[in-house]
């Protein structure tokens, strides 16, 4: 099957300037912490200010920005009930939620599962266990450091060299610590080993004294149907550990499978009813 990673942004041709505005109002918005004067927003956006109100003024109807006290503007409550549905548009069945939580309460560590959405490697879904060390940017979502992660290698795997290559040259390869790789060579090389052994692996390459392992879900198909399952723990530990670890999380993946299969199969099953 020919599977193409998705190319750069490009404007439409047919483009409707005042709704990319109005997003455009919405980011700057939720870069700053602290909330932007309608002035500020204008400037920021390269906008008048007559035009900042209106859409300020349409967005906060509909709940995506607030109006403080003082006139500045922060995000609304609304972002926070997209973004839920994003999340569990993201996990699927929601019975993969629970597939994740018990693999992460039986051994304790943190597990994450992984797709292509978009056409860029992220995180869908997450499970916290209380003995891997917190690390703020693994949330679903999270899209960024794919040759850093276990994670992010393993679905990088599932890409023939030149969409390999294609994705990490328009993503780049941002050096998180001292010990991430910056070269497709090595990468490549990494990514081979990790194949030979099993389970993809990465120790302080993402953070420091951290370290990650993945395993495949499901890796044919269209690239939304790959899925990859990692988990998230100290580097000591997954030294002296590794075989654990992978078995567990080879025996997570078939589960995790079944599940992300199961509404598919009740769907043909029903048809052929």
């Amino acid at each position: 099957m020919e599977v193409t990673v998705r190319d750069s942004a490009v404007p439409p041709s047919d483009m409707v300037s005042s709704v990319a505005r109005a997003l455009r109002v919405l980011e700057v918005v939720g870069e700053s912490p602290t909330g932007l004067s309608p002035k500020q927003i204008a400037r920021r956006c390269d906008i008048t200010i007559a035009a900042a109100y209106r859409m300020l003024r349409t967005l906060a109807h509909q709940g995506y920005v607030m109006r403080r006290a003082d006139g500045a503007y922060t995000l609304g409550l609304a972002v926070a009930d997209r973004f839920r549905e994003l999340v569990s548009a993201m996990r699927g069945p929601a019975e993969v939620g629970t597939v994740l939580r018990r693999a992460s309460a039986e051994i304790g560590y943190s597990h994450y599962l992984g797709s292509f959405v978009d056409g860029r490697i992220a995180i869908t879904a997450v499970a916290e266990g209380f003995r891997s060390p917190h690390v703020e940017d693994l949330v679903p979502g999270f899209d960024e450091g794919a040759h850093a992660t276990a994670l992010g290698k393993n679905l990088l795997a599932t890409l023939d060299q030149a969409q390999r290559e294609r994705y990490l040259k328009e993503h780049g390869m941002r050096a998180f610590t001292q010990a991430t790789l910056r070269s497709h060579t090595a990468l490549d090389a990494d990514i081979a080993a990790g194949m030979r052994r099993g389970m993809q692996v990465e120790i302080g390459q993402f953070r420091p004294g951290v370290a990650c392992a993945s395993v495949s879900v499901q890796t044919a198909g269209d690239l939304s149907q790959r899925f990859v399952v990692a988990c998230a723990l100290p580097a000591v530990d997954l030294v002296k550990q590794a075989p654990m670890i992978r078995e567990r999380l080879h025996a997570t993946a078939r589960t995790l499978q079944s599940a992300l299969n199961a509404p598919l199969t009740a769907a043909h099953g029903a048809a052929a009813a």
